[in-house]
């Protein structure tokens, strides 16, 4: 009954501060912008469009889900409004579940509305995965949004792990190919250090890079195995997220 309620609750206040009215107006500026690149190029201009525009909605996308979930629980350390809603005897427990599901159902219409344009632009095959695909993502990074805010208790530290996480998990496989076969020093001490330090963190991290591929749109849909695996890591690391929020939650003093 509380995770109902706080879920309910959590998707009013998303309405009631312009989050989807946010992602209306963002979906405007790059369908725009995604216009102009089209018309600036010279050949395969859909592929230029398309490729744009998902590439930017996703990252407006992450960006918005991210500082809504930051602000949104910071404000209610500020105000107090937390400690009241603890006060009626509601299990801490039923809190990070309403709130976690509450942020996903906005994440989900985030998703949604920012993968509209995408439906004439590209095969529906092709769209919908990508759209799942991004839902999935967005619902990670507000796992860890969640637990960075309840962990850091500061916006400014919460927000540079969140996108110094973010911006690892892009570049991870990049850095596994770089590190592999490096221009030179590869029989090093550092080289060998740096190389087992890439390989342990990409066993620890969720490749980011494979996830909402625009790729999908401009040349084929992937096999549906590929979005199951997404689905499968995705589950994965928000349940590991959610669970180290909730024991860093029940270990704070109000």
């Amino acid at each position: 009954m509380h995770i109902n309620t706080i879920c309910r609750y959590t998707a009013l206040e998303a309405i009631r501060t312009r989050v989807p009215a946010t992602a209306l107006l963002t979906l405007a500026v790059l369908l725009g912008a995604s216009l102009f690149i089209r018309e600036l190029a010279v050949t395969e201009t859909s592929r230029f469009q398309i490729g744009f525009y998902a590439a930017a909605a996703r990252l407006c996308a992450v960006f918005m889900a991210s500082l809504y979930v930051l602000a949104s629980i910071s404000r209610e350390f500020n105000d107090k409004g937390l400690d009241t809603l603890l006060a009626l005897d509601v299990p801490r427990s039923h809190y990070i579940c309403g709130k976690l599901a509450g942020f996903m159902l906005t994440a989900l219409i985030i998703a949604i509305v920012l993968s509209l344009p995408l439906w004439v632009l590209a095969p529906a095959s092709a769209v919908w995965m990508w759209t799942a695909s991004l839902a999935i993502e967005l619902a990670l990074i507000i796992a860890l949004s969640l637990f960075c805010i309840i962990t850091f208790n500061q916006l400014l530290p919460a927000a540079g792990f969140v996108a110094a996480f973010y911006l690892l998990a892009r570049s991870l496989t990049a850095m596994r190919l770089m590190s592999a076969a490096p221009v030179a020093g590869q029989d090093t001490l550092s080289h060998q250090v740096t190389h087992g330090l890439v390989e342990g963190l990409s066993y620890l991290m969720p490749a980011l890079d494979r996830w909402t591929d625009t790729a999908w749109l401009v040349n084929a849909a992937p096999e549906p195995t590929a979005l199951l695996a997404i689905v499968m890591q995705g589950l994965i690391y928000i349940t590991l997220l959610a669970v180290a929020a909730l024991f860093d939650f029940h270990r704070r003093s109000l």
